[in-house]
């Protein structure tokens, strides 16, 4: 077994960071940019006078970097040369997303709305595995290019992590469906024109078919944007919307009728190993700065670096990355060998376990900086601010944890390839 980074993607990583040094700082820095990467003055993010949503500004900023790095080749690496990628593996995409979180917060990697140079289009990778042809064809350059996308509705207000207890129902009348029902934290609803809304269309609550999944427009008649959430980290693009007899075609139905969780478990097993490996990132960079620190820092005339107070918390965070990264990228490499659902518990695992760690780590960083780490001039708070977002929305840490136990203790059956085995 050999776990050295690959060669020819250690020679991509050191290609990534040119680029971020001849193209992308360099935006970064230009007239006033870096005020959306200062941490002192965060909140030039929120436009507080359109109720917190992401000042246009700063979008248009991170939509600049991204046509940057398609046109030089590296936004789409994860997807297939068929459709302008380098065909990356999730191994590949789980290297490349921690390093680029372990260089700190810029304009290269910022995980507040999932932006890097390095895209993670889950949208696309769905819509190639799961479209029809005549989605295909209206979808697939639109989403390549970033010119249009869609939001996911899948929690609603009164069921968030049990996907499949939803009130939201679909029925048919005639060529069209007619869908009532409400979602909740649909992020980037405020510039998506479409929502995937999943609603139940057969069965009853509980039930893992009859859940189908429809590209809605948002500007159907009934659809509303009730209100923008603002929570821990400003700014909100996290919506709820109602729907009240919205009519949608035949056509609309995404991934064939009944069969919508599948493609939601898709979406969450290849995003979380992705978001795992970002948090493993997050969470090294603040390890990284904090044996820097402790190493310059000399209170009462010896360096902090000496102290076993401080050493042996960050020994331990060390150790906990090390062991982790090697499950990230055992997972990753067995989703490329045997499949997305192949190593679910895996993905779980990962995915909890990083997120938490992340928190820990910001935290420590934080105490070991002691008054300047909780200060904005230090990024700390921000990472952590962020990244205890993701304890509870990529699925509540809880939820991972009892989907490990199910297959653990035989009430959930893993896709495997015949004689592999994976627990």
């Amino acid at each position: 077994m050999d776990f050295d980074i690959p060669q020819d993607m250690q020679d991509y990583l050191r290609e990534l960071d040119d680029f971020i040094e001849q193209e992308i700082m360099p935006l970064q820095m230009q007239n006033d940019n870096n005020r959306f990467f200062d941490h002192r003055r965060e909140d030039a993010r929120t436009d507080w006078d359109r109720g917190g949503l992401p000042n246009e500004e700063w979008e248009a900023l991170l939509v600049e970097a991204k046509r940057r790095a398609d046109a030089a080749g590296h936004y789409r690496y994860a997807q297939s040369k068929e459709y302008g990628g380098q065909g990356g593996t999730n191994l590949g995409m789980a290297i490349i997303r921690e390093h680029l979180a372990s260089k700190g917060l810029g304009l290269h990697n910022d995980l507040q709305n999932e932006h890097s140079i390095v895209g993670n289009n889950v949208g696309l990778l769905l819509m190639i595995e799961y479209g029809t042809e005549q989605q295909k064809a209206e979808w697939i350059d639109d989403l390549a290019e970033g010119r249009r996308g869609f939001a996911f509705g899948i929690t609603e207000p009164e069921h968030g992590s049990d996907a499949t207890h939803m009130e939201t129902h679909a029925v048919r009348d005639g060529d069209e469906w007619v869908i009532n029902g409400g979602k909740t934290w649909n992020t980037g609803i405020h510039k998506a024109k479409y929502d995937m809304i999943m609603a139940r269309t057969s069965g009853k609550a509980g039930d893992g078919e009859g859940i189908t999944a429809f590209l809605t427009p948002m500007d159907s008649q009934g659809l509303k944007i009730e209100e923008m959430l603002w929570t821990f980290n400003m700014p909100t693009d996290h919506g709820t919307v109602s729907l009240k007899d919205v009519r949608v075609s035949q056509d609309a139905i995404f991934g064939g009728e009944g069969r919508g969780l599948q493609i939601v478990q898709h979406f969450f097993n290849e995003n979380r190993i992705r978001q795992a490996a970002s948090s493993l990132g997050a969470a090294q960079y603040c390890i990284n700065e904090a044996v820097k620190y402790a190493g310059e820092r000399a209170p009462f005339g010896k360096k902090l670096s000496t102290n076993q107070g401080i050493q042996f918390p960050l020994v331990e965070l060390q150790t906990q990355c090390e062991m982790l990264r090697a499950l990230v990228h055992k997972t990753a490499w067995q989703m490329d060998k045997y499949g997305a659902f192949s190593v679910s518990d895996k993905v779980s695992m990962c995915n909890y376990w990083s997120n938490r760690l992340c928190c820990e780590a910001a935290d420590r960083s934080m105490q070991v900086h002691g008054g300047l780490g909780y200060s904005r001039h230090k990024p700390f708070e921000h990472i952590y601010r962020h990244h205890r977002r993701y304890r509870i929305t990529e699925g509540a840490e809880e939820i991972q944890m009892r989907r490990v136990a199910g297959y653990m203790f035989g009430f959930m059956n893993q896709q495997a390839p015949k004689g592999v085995k994976v627990s």
